[in-house]
């Protein structure tokens, strides 16, 4: 397949699909919990890897890709999009839904689950650098965590691992050991997932923290919030589609989806 955008990619018409984007592949984990939860819908998923990542960009980059990537999708006559990124969301998910017609989904980091589960009172957030210096995130702990301890740890170069597949290495274990055990160690039992490409380092992050300490993905929330928000207008009978699209190297995103999704995934290009 041909890495160059054409025009025919360039304008497809997905009406009335479910639109899914994340700066890379990470968004695939959310993916997953929606296919899961509604079958029968046609998904397109859009990853913006010829911009990631988003967690080490500023504020203005991560607003306009989110605009730019969020406002193609809705005019292909997607029904609804969801924002499988903390960082999109936390930055940028207000400015999507002022400027586009559709419902929008977003996913924000567990805080209020995990305050509601821990016994030890002390809770590690895993997240991009933009998400743990939010204001977004300073609220949610506000909001939900008086008389806990919060723990906000940015993991550089988690992204980047997931984004090449390389999640079983000595070079994971090490990245992942430098972030998680200082939580463990300060007491956390309870760790908050808040990049949408830590699932893939689940094992690795489970077996540095113990299996004693609890990990929160909030995907299955966002896919349920997801059938909340279709209501009465979703799919329920047939077999949904999933369509792959990303504005990077078709060839390296497509080994990527290949090992974390399923090898019948084919990913086409978009325009960046």
């Amino acid at each position: 397949m041909s890495p160059h955008p054409t025009t025919a990619l360039a304008r497809p018409v997905f009406d009335h699909a479910i639109g899914v984007f994340d700066s890379g592949v990470g968004g695939l984990s959310v993916l997953r919990a929606i296919r899961a939860a509604l079958p029968s819908e046609d998904l397109v998923y859009v990853a913006d890897s010829g911009h990631a990542p988003y967690g080490d960009q500023n504020e203005s980059h991560i607003t306009q890709r989110t605009l730019t990537v969020g406002q193609w999708l809705a005019q292909q006559g997607v029904k609804a999009i969801t924002i499988a990124c903390n960082t999109a969301t936390v930055v940028a998910a207000r400015s999507l839904r002022e400027q586009t017609h559709v419902p929008v989904v977003a996913i924000e980091p567990a805080i209020k689950p995990a305050v509601a589960l821990t016994r030890t009172g002390v809770i590690g957030v895993l997240a991009t650098r933009q998400t743990v210096q939010s204001e977004s995130v300073a609220k949610l702990c506000t909001q939900y965590g008086e008389g806990k301890r919060i723990l906000l740890q940015a993991c550089p170069g988690w992204v980047e691992l997931v984004e090449q597949a390389n999640l079983h290495s000595p070079l994971t274990e090490a990245l992942v050991q430098q972030f998680v055990a200082p939580l463990v160690a300060q007491g956390a039992d309870t760790l908050v997932l808040g990049c949408t490409h830590y699932p893939f380092l689940r094992d690795a992050i489970q077996r540095v923290a113990g299996e004693g300490v609890h990990l929160l993905d909030p995907a299955e929330a966002v896919a349920r919030e997801l059938v909340r928000r279709l209501g009465q207008h979703r799919r329920t009978e047939g077999d949904g589609t999933t369509r792959f699209f990303t504005t990077g190297d078709v060839a390296q995103v497509q080994r990527v989806v290949a090992d974390l999704w399923g090898d019948d995934a084919v990913v086409q290009a978009l325009p960046s």
